[in-house]
């Protein structure tokens, strides 16, 4: 008797050029959902080293994922490694974060030059359902 067994594999292929344009932070928005979704069946833990190692595998070094970290900076606190991390369409700052750091590291450039109105943008094209990300900001030019 002979059983046949399917084995799918999934591998999230991470040889797209990274840009600081809102096309390209769209494919990550999506790709950072799809690795969450990825993690939970492996019953891996949702965190940024996770994360790294599924995006790039061997280039993510100890090194690569605590500039990673160091920069993805929320309310002044640099981010842990693996920390957990919540839904991206529920909780989107430490995310986008997230996405700014990998932008900024593999770019070479500083945190404050990516463009986040393109990223909160690509955010909302991403998760049409979800609160856009800076709701609750006054409109530029209005006098309070």
């Amino acid at each position: 008797m002979v059983i046949m067994v399917k084995v799918i594999l999934v591998k999230i292929d991470f040889d797209m050029e990274i840009q600081n344009s809102q096309e390209c932070f769209v494919q990550l928005w999506l790709r950072l959902e799809r690795t969450r979704r990825l993690l939970g069946g492996q019953y891996k833990r949702f965190c940024i080293r996770n994360i790294l190692k599924a995006w790039f595998g061997l280039r993510a070094t100890d090194d690569f994922i605590w500039e990673v970290c160091h920069r993805a900076t929320v309310d002044d606190e640099p981010q842990a490694g693996w920390d957990e991390l919540p839904l991206p369409s529920l909780y989107p700052r430490k995310h986008r974060e997230l996405l700014r750091a990998i932008v900024s590291v593999k770019l070479g450039i500083s945190r404050y030059h990516v463009n986040l109105k393109a990223l909160d943008k690509a955010y909302s094209i991403a998760f049409p359902n979800s609160t856009a990300i800076n709701i609750n900001k006054k409109p530029s030019g209005l006098l309070a």
